[in-house]
Protein backbone atom coordinates (compact mmCIF):
# COMPACT_ATOMS: atom_id res chain seq x y z
CA UNK A 1 0.00 0.00 0.00
CA UNK A 2 1.63 3.40 -0.84
CA UNK A 3 0.38 6.43 0.68
CA UNK A 4 1.08 9.72 1.47
CA UNK A 5 1.92 10.69 5.40
CA UNK A 6 1.21 14.51 4.99
CA UNK A 7 -1.99 13.33 4.41
CA UNK A 8 -2.61 11.52 7.66
CA UNK A 9 -2.53 13.94 11.06
CA UNK A 10 -0.42 11.80 12.93
CA UNK A 11 -1.54 11.43 17.26
CA UNK A 12 1.59 10.46 19.74
CA UNK A 13 1.28 9.88 23.25
CA UNK A 14 2.03 13.14 25.63
CA UNK A 15 4.47 10.69 27.61
CA UNK A 16 6.45 10.48 24.50
CA UNK A 17 10.35 11.73 25.13
CA UNK A 18 13.50 11.18 22.44
CA UNK A 19 11.60 10.28 19.73
CA UNK A 20 11.18 6.49 20.65
CA UNK A 21 7.70 6.56 20.17
CA UNK A 22 5.02 5.37 17.30
CA UNK A 23 2.31 7.79 16.19
CA UNK A 24 -1.02 6.70 15.17
CA UNK A 25 -3.57 7.95 12.64
CA UNK A 26 -6.41 7.20 10.19
CA UNK A 27 -5.82 6.69 6.52
CA UNK A 28 -7.85 8.88 3.63
CA UNK A 29 -9.37 5.16 3.23
CA UNK A 30 -10.03 4.62 7.19
CA UNK A 31 -7.10 1.70 7.94
CA UNK A 32 -5.39 2.55 11.20
CA UNK A 33 -1.09 3.93 10.19
CA UNK A 34 0.99 3.25 12.70
CA UNK A 35 4.71 5.03 12.12
CA UNK A 36 7.70 4.66 14.39
CA UNK A 37 8.77 8.51 15.34
CA UNK A 38 12.48 7.71 14.91
CA UNK A 39 11.76 6.72 10.84
CA UNK A 40 8.97 8.80 9.57
CA UNK A 41 10.19 8.04 5.88
CA UNK A 42 9.84 4.41 6.33
CA UNK A 43 6.48 2.85 5.63
CA UNK A 44 3.62 2.96 7.90
CA UNK A 45 1.95 -0.15 9.48
CA UNK A 46 -1.92 -0.77 8.27
CA UNK A 47 -4.61 -2.15 10.26
CA UNK A 48 -7.89 -2.53 10.04
CA UNK A 49 -10.75 -1.37 12.71
CA UNK A 50 -11.09 -5.18 13.81
CA UNK A 51 -7.44 -5.90 14.12
CA UNK A 52 -6.68 -2.66 15.86
CA UNK A 53 -9.84 -3.04 18.46
CA UNK A 54 -8.17 -6.61 19.07
CA UNK A 55 -4.72 -5.23 19.10
CA UNK A 56 -5.78 -2.71 22.00
CA UNK A 57 -7.90 -5.13 23.99
CA UNK A 58 -4.84 -7.15 24.31
CA UNK A 59 -2.65 -4.77 25.16
CA UNK A 60 -5.46 -3.42 28.04
CA UNK A 61 -5.82 -7.34 28.83
CA UNK A 62 -1.74 -7.63 29.58
CA UNK A 63 -1.30 -9.86 26.73
CA UNK A 64 1.92 -8.26 25.89
CA UNK A 65 3.38 -7.85 29.14
CA UNK A 66 6.63 -9.74 29.03
CA UNK A 67 6.69 -10.06 33.12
Amino acid sequence: MTMSSSLIEFKISSYCSYGNCVEVGRSPEGTVVVRDTKDCAQAPLTFTDEEWVAFVAGVKAGEFDFA
